[in-house]
């Protein structure tokens, strides 16, 4: 029986999951899994080949149930709808609180079994009293999840100064390190506002030909050497 690589979350998480009654699907097929989060919508990327598998790094595991319905999508939009609103009220609830953090998103199950609070915070937060509320509230799992910038851009941002959707949004899982040493040896402008993504940070893509010019670059002071030795 295939395996398939699943990608589902807010965060984009990727898996690999294996169907139920052997049932196979194309890249591209909305699907509903259950993964060990809960009962979650998600989106099959290609079969779980050696070669995929390569490029992962410890993934989640599940299975497919089914491939997404009507009925699911209507059931996802109202969820989302609903998560708009859960938004509020948590904001309502942190600003009484008085909680030095950002909420960023909400984020809740397809299955209902939790509803996770993603926020951006310097210092630790203690949210013990705010989870007991929003617990009671939603009647739900409350799970609270600090992130950076960079995994803000990927949960809200669209698209990049390239036109193409954010590559946070689309393949990237982690966020690679980028450094100005990466932009100079590109010999990219400097100017930080031309160079920055949507997080406000070094563009990722800075890093995808990083290697290609570093190896250029060690080509011409090898041969620069010989010359001088001729």
């Amino acid at each position: 029986m295939v395996d398939y690589v699943v990608r589902y979350g807010a965060m984009r998480l990727l898996g690999v999951f294996s169907p139920t009654g052997g049932k196979e699907y194309r890249r591209g097929t909305a699907v509903i899994a259950r993964t060990d989060r809960g009962l979650e919508s998600g989106e099959v990327l290609c079969e779980a080949t050696p070669r995929a598998l390569e490029h992962l790094n410890d993934p989640g595991s599940g299975q497919i149930i089914r491939e997404m319905t009507a009925e699911d999508r209507n059931e996802l939009a109202r969820l989302r709808q609903q998560s708009r609103k859960q938004f509020e009220v948590c904001q309502q609830h942190v600003d009484r609180l008085g909680l030095n953090m950002r909420l960023v998103d909400v984020e809740h199950l397809f299955g209902g079994e939790r509803i996770v609070v993603y926020y951006l915070a310097e210092n630790r937060v203690d949210f013990r009293e705010l989870v007991r509320v929003l617990a009671g509230e939603f009647q739900t799992r409350i799970e609270m999840r600090q992130i950076g910038v960079r995994d803000e851009a990927k949960l809200l941002a669209d698209y990049g100064d390239c036109g193409c959707p954010l590559c946070c949004n689309t393949h990237l899982v982690e966020m690679p390190p980028v450094s100005m040493r990466m932009a100079k040896m590109q010999k990219a402008t400097l100017d930080p506002t031309k160079i920055s993504g949507r997080c406000g940070r070094l563009k990722c893509c800075l890093r995808y030909e990083f290697e290609e010019y570093e190896q250029a670059a060690h080509g011409e002071e090898a041969n620069a050497a010989d010359d001088v030795v001729e």
